[in-house]
């Protein structure tokens, strides 16, 4: 086998839970190959490069293998290798975002005296 689906790609190699949203995630423009949107028919073969947006992350993988067939998290990693520079941009923004953990949500909603400050400061920067 050396060329597959980059949908079923995809879902054997544990980015996606199940094809239908690997299929949505290609059509939604999260999925690029070498730099260009692609369709979920699209072939891809081993050494393509695939940029794969999940949430906060972005991964640039290199295919290695292709494989139709779901298998265990261990196989599945064999068939890409994850840029260097990937990782380290992942882990960038990992620690941003752990550094503006300060900046949480509230843990309950807020109250009237809360509610009333909101609502001038809204109209305050509403106003033209």
């Amino acid at each position: 086998m050396e060329k597959v689906r980059i949908d079923k790609w995809l879902w054997a190699a544990r980015f996606f839970k199940t094809r239908t949203l690997a299929k949505n995630a290609i059509e939604g423009g999260k999925v690029q190959l070498a730099g260009q949107r692609v369709k979920v028919s699209r072939e891809i073969a081993p050494g393509d490069l695939l940029r794969i947006r999940q949430g906060w992350d972005e991964r640039d993988v290199t295919v290695k293998a292709v494989s139709e067939h779901r298998r265990g998290a261990s196989v599945a990693r064999t068939l890409y290798d994850e840029t260097p520079e990937s990782v380290a941009r992942r882990e960038r923004a990992a620690e941003a975002r752990k550094a503006a953990g300060a900046m949480a949500r509230p843990t309950q909603r807020p109250g009237k005296h809360e509610r009333k400050v909101l609502e001038r400061l809204r109209k305050q920067f509403d106003t033209p």
